[in-house]
């Protein structure tokens, strides 16, 4: 019993010994010289368990009594989670070095990060699911502080903790409801305490403070006040790592909660998901307009995104979910481009986060201001991007599952948000004379831009089998 259990969780063993191997190496020889060293390597460990998670295929078990699922779902969510990863630490390799952050701290940390978001995708029980959400959060808390002589870095690391803890435990509270009133953690222990879709007052409390505290995670509409500031303060790389890895694992948490543990009472939980998802969609299409600075700006994109990927979560189905899956699939390569072109702008020698610098940016970069164009297009939902049809795809979720009033409100909300993509567009090609930007590029810099931006043209055509392992995550989801 204990090796099978232990064959279900290796990868994630792996990654915690190689990370504390490693740190401990690294404290002995007390060099950060080897930080570069410890990013390619970790970037290769992170590519190494993606590979070896998406081609192996198990079936479905259940692990240490059922606390931990290794299933098609979670296997979607991890390689995810790891390429999401990888290509942050490849493309800030060199930013980290320039800005004087080359610390062996940093890609040690972010791998006990992506640890704690394996756990969480793979949680069974609430004390699982607790358990890789707080090794996540822990991590991504220094993170956030990560330069320590900056205030503001220091202030977003302090915003994030103090906010983190409170809705920690929200969710703590949950739990400890949901287990006083079905008198067991376990997901599939939880679901059956759930008769004709009849959930008790109690538990339905439970419930509604466990969804709050993973709205947090996923930046959602009313527990969204920490993700602009923290942006923001945080290094560039660490904001990048943030906009995409945890939101992924954060998403996939709230959907295996929900349909493994309160499968019963769709009606229920699909209303308040809906509800966030239209405050969301709102709120980060209006406020982003008045964002002059990038990273704010793509803080509030990040808060639509999630609204519409939680609007595939409320439609209740086995189609929302497989819709809401590829849509983070998507958003995540959308956002390592964009953050790919972040990571680069700078004027003398310092970072430029100021969308105002790029006017007239295509007469001297043409390519890469091609490449921003149809990445800031996707992200807007304009056809034939890839990005619409991740829209679309929610979109006809909700309405076949009779939500056609939530769809019409992101249909609303998107183009909206639309306004201020296509501003940056308008600034790089049709902007007023400015001191400019300059955008040094490394190659991984240049590589993930191009490919992000070509894949949201090829992925119209074909998405390489993602499609398929999105079908297949979705249907054992949803039984």
């Amino acid at each position: 019993m204990i090796s099978a259990d232990f064959s279900a969780i290796l990868p994630e063993v792996v990654l915690v010994l190689y990370a504390m191997a490693a740190l401990l190496g690294a404290v002995y020889t007390g060099k950060d010289e080897l930080a570069g060293t410890l990013t390619w390597a970790t970037v290769a460990v992170f590519l190494g368990l993606a590979g070896w998670i998406g081609l192996s295929d198990p079936g479905e078990r259940m692990a240490f009594g059922g606390m931990f699922a290794d299933d098609a779902y979670s296997r979607f969510a991890k390689v995810t989670v790891l390429l999401g990863a990888a290509s942050v630490l490849a493309m800030s390799a060199d930013y980290m070095t320039r800005r004087g952050l080359a610390r062996f701290e940093f890609p040690l940390i972010v791998a006990l990060a992506v640890a704690g978001m394996m756990v969480m995708v793979s949680a069974g029980d609430l004390m699982s699911l607790y358990m890789g959400l707080e090794l996540q959060s822990l991590s991504l808390y220094i993170l956030a502080a990560f330069r320590r002589d900056s205030v503001k870095s220091t202030e977003a690391g302090l915003k994030y903790f103090v906010l983190g803890s409170l809705s920690s435990g929200l969710l703590l509270y949950g739990a400890s409801l949901t287990y006083g009133f079905t008198g067991t953690t376990l997901f599939a222990g939880i679901i059956e305490t759930i008769q004709d879709g009849h959930v008790s007052v109690g538990l339905l409390f439970g419930l509604v403070l466990m969804i709050t505290g993973l709205a947090f995670k996923v930046s959602a509409v009313p527990f969204h006040m920490w993700t602009p500031d923290v942006y923001e303060g945080s290094p560039t790389p660490v904001t990048a790592f943030f906009a995409t890895a945890p939101k992924v694992a954060a998403m996939a948490l709230f959907a295996r909660l929900v349909f493994d543990a309160f499968g019963g009472a769709v009606a229920d939980w699909s209303q308040v998901i809906a509800v966030i998802s239209v405050l969301s969609m709102f709120l980060g299409a209006v406020a982003g307009i008045g964002q002059r600075n990038f990273k704010r700006l793509m803080a509030y994109s990040s808060i639509a995104h999630m609204g519409f990927a939680l609007m595939g979560l409320a439609a209740g189905t086995e189609a929302g979910v497989k819709a809401m899956l590829l849509y983070m699939a998507i958003y995540v390569v959308m956002n390592v481009g964009t953050f790919a072109f972040i990571l680069s702008m700078e004027r003398d020698g310092a970072p430029v986060t100021d969308i105002d610098s790029l006017n007239l940016y295509s007469r001297k970069e043409p390519v890469k201001a091609l490449a921003m164009l149809v990445l800031l297009f996707s992200l807007a939902g304009v056809p034939p991007m890839l990005g619409f049809f991740a829209k679309y795809g929610v979109l006809l979720a909700a309405v076949n599952s009779g939500m056609t009033l939530l769809a019409v409100a992101g249909v609303i909300a998107s183009v909206i948000g639309a306004f201020y993509y296509l501003r940056i567009v308008y600034y790089m090609y049709f902007g007023a004379e400015s001191e400019g930007v300059e955008t040094r590029m490394v190659p991984a810099q240049w590589l993930l831009l191009m490919a992000s931006a070509v894949l949201m043209v090829v992925g119209v055509v074909s998405l390489f089998g993602v499609e398929g392992a999105a079908a297949l995550a979705a249907e054992v989801l949803v039984r």
